[in-house]
């Protein structure tokens, strides 16, 4: 009321009050969303470091959780930091400190499964990466159109999965030469029509 009586304008003076007030707000969204969601990350612990996640169309393991972000690591060696808020109230995939591997192994049908089966037994009693608990699965997956699929499911520490599948890739070839399995090849029945007009 003093302002007023002495002439100075109080609308334009509030209204730029408004303004700064809405925009400082705006400014702040992000980082108190941040915020809260670095919170409820903390306290509620749906993830911790070391774990291997998959999030908001990215995976990674987890190398740092801090009240703003989540920063992944990726087998490259590179970093991608993710804000909080992108991370809760997504789906979240947490395959934890371990990681189970799907390597896919095609036989020759002439070839004898069991013999196949006890190498690949051995070849992962054999690797230092693969843990025996919990056991490695492996089997018959599948009757293809050119070979027996066999399913290679052993689980490994997350820092080990790159390497742990170059090896027993490796492994199996090299052995089922050795032993005389045969690898299945893609094969085709080509037929030729004679035209007799």
């Amino acid at each position: 009321m003093a302002l007023q009586n002495l002439g100075v304008e109080l609308l334009p003076l509030i209204a730029g009050l408004g303004v700064a007030g809405a925009g400082i707000a705006l400014a702040m969204q992000g980082i108190i969303g941040n915020l809260a969601s670095g919170l409820t990350i903390i306290f509620t612990r749906p993830f911790n470091v070391g774990d291997y996640i998959s999030i908001a169309q990215e995976e990674g393991e987890v190398l740092e959780i801090s009240l703003f972000s989540t920063i992944l690591g990726h087998t490259d060696r590179s970093r991608v930091v993710i804000p909080n808020r992108k991370i809760v109230g997504e789906i979240l995939h947490n395959y934890g400190p371990i990681r189970q591997l799907h390597i896919a192994v095609d036989i020759a049908y002439g070839a004898d499964t069991n013999i196949a089966l006890n190498l690949i037994d051995d070849i992962l009693q054999a690797n230092p990466r693969v843990l025996q608990d919990p056991a490695p699965v492996f089997g018959i997956a599948q009757l293809a159109e050119s070979g027996i699929t066999l399913n290679v499911a052993p689980w490994v520490k997350v820092p080990d999965y790159i390497a742990a599948v170059s090896e027993i890739n490796k492994s199996i070839l090299e052995t089922f030469n050795a032993r005389g399995v045969a690898l299945a090849l893609p094969q085709y029945e080509v037929r030729m029509l004679e035209n007799n007009a």
